[in-house]
């Protein structure tokens, strides 16, 4: 009795690679990119990590409590979904988003279909698709520490120059796992550890490459390449998103033919959306043509001649059949999509020149004496040479200047100045506006060009009662007066109830008079 075998269930391979394992050494993969990310950001950056990953392991743990479910917190997934939430979300982002993006990655992608192994796409890229969708403003504020400014690929297409090195040091603008050095780091471990293959990330990046530089419109120049590589998300998508083992085929051919695809729909999204980071989207489309990769890329079993043919007795050979639910889907989704670019692509122009003529109209309603406006170099280059940061080192908060016109007369004489300036202070938000001055620094008006406040409340700053307060006054600065009851040329009443958008205006103007102190006082 003692010799007898013993006979268990299929599989019977045996691995090393348990799910804690292979979570374990993801973790370790994301620590040069977490580590330098709080060097370089600063430590509320450690703070906004934190409270991604407690907040995707209580929703486990909670769950998992209330279903009466064995506690699942040991494998370390809900680590390695905070931990890749959290890279991709901005570094001084308030700290209730990662929080609400941790429950809904974990609670509604993870747990409410099955928990571990269950999920149809990444829970991480999820989260960051939830918040996007429900906090699209603080999602694309990539300002910390009082520096703010453009991503390098929005730089890039408005045709400035950017520093690659840079880019690829992590010395630049973007979410928080912005480092490409650290992360190609943790990459190379998950590539020799065997956690992770080269099939996905290397059919990823091969097609975004050849696709940017066969549509990108500079060619397969390097220099353009290396910047689009760099940037984006695309080396953190493609080889810790895309190569999630749930969310990915099993086969080898089946991950090439995935990979590709979510490199091609990336840079599809960079030609066509307004937003760089196509890169999430992309692997979430990708993430729901898994199934029909596993179902119908088979590989050859032992001891069958056809590929893909499995023997069954009591089954008759099928042939290949596309789901037709699935096929409509595809014609449908592509149809929408061709109709959207080129609504996009026929619009774009007028959409481009009904901004300007805005923004003219309001440099015209805020300095009435001008009859046309001009935009001079040496201005332009003062206003560049604020490389987009926040105005004054914070001092009027939030505050920016965006650009500078001159307003002259039908003789061209030069008889004021049109400041839009922008601050992020607002209680939902931007608010833009255009301030008025003469050459003598007097305040002429304040016209809003973006304005999205509450209803009722703090929309009445666009009242006209409201915004005569700065006009005909020459002061160093206003003051904001929550109580109201002013009596001095440089206090403002606040709209009741309203002093958060109120004292964002004032900041904003405050920033215009003092730029115009600076740069355009004779």
């Amino acid at each position: 009795m003692s010799n007898m075998l013993n006979v268990s269930s299929s599989p019977h391979l045996r691995s090393s690679h348990t799910t804690g394992r292979e979570m374990y050494n993801v973790i370790l993969s994301l620590l040069p990119a977490t580590i330098f990310a709080v060097f370089h950001f600063g430590l509320y950056t450690l703070l906004v990590i934190l409270c991604s990953i407690a907040s995707c392991m209580a929703t486990e743990f909670v769950f998992n409590m209330i279903t009466h479910r064995k506690n699942s917190l040991t494998d370390c997934s809900a680590v390695v979904t905070g931990i890749l939430l959290a890279l991709v979300i901005p570094p001084s982002i308030p700290l209730y988003a990662p929080i609400l993006g941790g429950v809904f990655a974990i609670l509604v992608t993870k747990c409410f279909f099955g928990g571990l192994g269950q999920n149809f796409m990444n829970p991480a890229l999820a989260g960051r698709a939830f918040l996007l969708i429900s906090f699209g403003k603080v999602m694309t504020d990539y300002s910390y520490d009082t520096v703010s400014g453009a991503t390098p690929l929005a730089q890039l297409a408005n045709g400035e120059t950017i520093d690659i090195l840079d880019m690829f040091l992590g010395h630049a603008m973007g979410h928080i796992g912005v480092s490409i050095c650290a992360l190609l780091i943790g990459a190379v471990f998950l590539l020799v550890s065997g956690t992770i293959t080269w099939e996905i990330p290397v059919s990823c990046i091969a097609v975004f490459l050849v696709m940017m530089g066969l549509f990108g419109g500079q060619g397969f120049d390097p220099m353009f390449l290396a910047a689009h590589f760099c940037g984006g998300g695309l080396v953190l998508g493609a080889f810790f998103m895309a190569t999630d083992p749930v969310t990915s085929p099993m086969t080898r051919t089946g991950q090439l033919i995935y990979g590709a695809l979510v490199g091609a729909l990336a840079a599809l999204f960079r030609f066509y959306s307004g937003m760089a980071d196509g890169m999430s989207y992309a692997i979430i489309i990708s993430n729901l043509v898994v199934p029909l990769l596993d179902k119908y890329i088979i590989p050859v079993p032992w001891g069958v001649g056809k590929k893909g043919q499995v023997y069954d007795p009591d089954e008759k050979k099928k042939g290949f059949a596309f789901p037709k639910s699935a096929l409509i889907l595809m014609i449908i989704t592509a149809i929408a999509g061709a109709a959207l670019a080129g609504v996009y692509a026929t619009t774009k122009t007028t959409i481009d020149a009904n901004q300007e003529a805005k923004k003219l109209q309001a440099y015209a309603e805020v300095v009435p004496t001008g009859k046309n406006f001009e935009y001079d170099e040496t201005i332009s280059a003062a206003v560049e040479g604020l490389n987009g940061a926040v105005y004054g080192d914070g001092a009027y908060g939030k505050a920016y200047i965006n650009e500078v016109a001159v307003a002259k007369d039908d003789a061209g004489n030069v008889v004021g100045y049109g400041i839009s300036a922008t601050t992020m202070d607002g209680y939902d938000g931007e608010i833009t506006m255009a301030v008025g001055m003469d050459t003598e620094g007097k305040i002429l008006g304040v016209s809003f060009t973006v304005l999205n406040e509450t209803a009722g409340m703090g929309m009445l700053v666009n009242e006209e009662s409201w915004r005569n307060q700065f006009q005909d006054k020459q002061v160093d600065s206003f003051v904001l007066l929550k109580q109201g009851g002013s009596t001095a040329d440089n206090e403002i009443d606040s709209v009741s109830g309203a002093s958060t958008t109120s004292g964002a205006v004032v900041n904003a103007v405050n920033a215009a008079i003092d730029f115009y102190q600076n740069y355009l006082a004779q």
